[in-house]
């Protein structure tokens, strides 16, 4: 009880110090100068969030809260900067399912309620030294890595315990060209301190990135090996080489086009049990105009019949892909195909709400061995700023063909970061 107490007023503290009442000198959060040399920067992200799940035979309400606390020391001579920073998750309303896994023995393992995974926890989620000019950086320790869209490898911010990677990366800049490694032993998951095994998995994950800017467009290449140590993870042990076209392009002092291309081939690797071969394409075409941003789209995410294996992206933020309802975060043994199109609107002269924005998206989607109609979705969301705290209504509704069971979701979100 008393550890819960200690979480509530860690939570409430940054909340209080954004109020005018307590406002300094300089804003709260700014790094503060510790010498001539040193800068002391701190941490400060609360979250406080209500997720209602409703499926035909389940249902969830959870409120939780999350605070990250932490602090930032750099050294501008040296280069070098120090980073420390802890997570915790506090469930206040635990009517729901953290494991979509087995787990014996776990509390937070709660069946008869939908899966909600924001698990009760205390974690350490990053702590890492850096070295870094302009042309060149190098991180070691556990980090956020968020690579282009993170459709292959990003921290999953959408989750109250976020991902990260106990790692070595290197990134160069040479004029146009931009070069991105990474080599890390462990991947710490989203499902926290009480996740027993799952908590995080070792392995060889290797990242490698290549870009170059061509004009208003820029082109990448990019290799992805996961190669997991625990059996259970021995299935999405892969390797994954591709390429990426992003851009936009004025075609009017009005209108934009914003284009984006990938095409990507999946392998096993390492004791994956089965052998395959799939595809990803990826083709999405937007325009923007006064605020507003048309976004169509086609994502394939293909599969090996033979093997009755599909392309998986276990490293992705994948919240942000295929839906928000979260069907497809494990690709279907039968591949995925997601038809979208989506409406955005930014209304930055609403001075009373600052930030505002609008989405509405809708997705068809189906298997890419014989094209079944999986089922289709509507995902909408309204967010902007009252003060320091920022103000999320989210809402997703999958209506079921021949792939899972209907499910809507709502959630209401505040969030402030210094």
């Amino acid at each position: 009880m008393k550890s819960r107490i200690l979480a509530a007023a860690l939570l409430a503290s940054p909340v209080a110090l954004a109020h005018p009442a307590f406002a300094a000198e300089k804003p709260f959060g700014a790094p503060v100068p510790v010498s001539e040399d040193i800068t002391f920067d701190p941490i400060i992200a609360a979250r406080l969030r209500y997720e209602a799940v409703d499926q035909p035979t389940l249902d969830a309400d959870a409120v939780t809260a999350r605070l990250r606390a932490g602090f930032e020391i750099k050294h501008a001579p040296s280069h070098l900067s120090f980073l420390v920073e802890a997570e915790g998750t506090l469930g206040l309303q635990n009517d729901y399912n953290a494991f979509p896994f087995p787990l014996p023995g776990a509390s937070q393992r709660r069946p008869g309620f939908s899966v909600v995974p924001d698990g009760e926890s205390i974690d350490l989620n990053r702590l890492q030294v850096q070295y870094k000019t302009k042309a060149f950086a190098l991180t070691v320790g556990r980090q956020r890595i968020n690579l282009d869209d993170q459709r292959f490898v990003g921290s999953v911010g959408w989750r109250q315990n976020e991902q990260t990677f106990d790692a070595v990366r290197a990134e160069a800049s040479l004029g146009p060209v931009t070069l991105d490694g990474t080599y890390a032993i462990q991947q710490d998951s989203i499902f926290g301190s009480e996740a027993g095994p799952r908590r995080s998995m070792d392995g060889d994950f290797v990242f490698l990135n290549a870009g170059a800017k061509l004009g208003p467009i820029t082109a990448k290449a990019f290799s992805y090996m996961i190669d997991y140590d625990e059996a259970f993870a021995f299935a999405n042990s892969s390797q994954t080489y591709g390429a990426r076209l992003a851009g936009s392009v004025p075609l009017s002092k009005a209108v934009k086009l914003n284009v984006l291309a990938s095409y990507a081939r999946q392998m096993d690797l390492g004791q994956n049990p089965a052998n395959y071969e799939a595809d990803y394409v990826l083709g999405e075409v937007g325009l923007s105009s006064m605020g507003f941003t048309l976004t169509g789209g086609y994502e394939l995410l293909g599969a090996d019949k033979a093997a009755g294996k599909s392309f998986q992206t276990p490293l992705a933020t994948l919240h942000k892909f295929n839906g928000w309802a979260d069907l497809f975060l494990t690709t279907p043994a039968a591949g995925l195909e997601d038809y979208y199109l989506s409406l955005a609107k930014v209304l930055p002269k609403v001075k009373s709400l600052p930030g505002l924005n609008a989405t509405v998206a809708y997705h068809e989607f189906r298997s890419d061995i014989g094209s079944t109609k999986f089922g289709t979705e509507w995902d909408a969301s309204l967010g902007f700023k009252v003060r320091n705290v920022g103000l999320l209504l989210k809402y997703a509704d999958y209506n079921a063909k021949a792939f899972g069971a209907d499910k809507s979701i709502l959630w209401l979100q505040a969030e402030v970061a210094f």
